[in-house]
């Protein structure tokens, strides 16, 4: 199996339809010998996070939440201060979700390079 390198400009292009397009080169869905079962996927690079759209409130509404594991760890963040610090975590966020939650999507992930 040979993997190509994809790279995706995000450049005024919505969250989620970047994260849909790398979900789907990430695990192998437009090669014509797809397998659910088997890591398929290519290489993705992305370019110009910094410069993601977002549409309505989501900066300020989005909420993104992490527990501790203690009592009372519920820590969340929004959307607009995450953006602001790490726009590379928002993205590998939102693909991570979208990948399924089986034993290759850790391994999928680590096939995509953001910068």
């Amino acid at each position: 199996m040979n993997r190509t390198t994809h790279t995706i400009d995000a450049k005024n292009q919505r969250l989620g339809r970047v994260a849909t397009q790398i979900a789907i080169l990430l695990r192998g869905k437009h090669k014509p010998d797809f397998e659910p079962y088997k890591d398929m996927g290519d290489f993705v690079v992305v370019t110009n996070v910094r410069e993601l759209a977002f549409s309505g409130n989501k900066m300020s509404q989005k909420i993104y939440y992490r527990h501790s594991g203690y009592l009372g760890g519920l820590k969340e963040k929004k959307l607009g201060t995450l953006f602001a610090e790490r726009p590379a975590q928002v993205l590998r966020k939102a693909v991570w979700g979208m990948l399924p939650n089986n034993k290759l999507r850790s391994k999928q992930i680590t096939r995509l390079k953001i910068s």
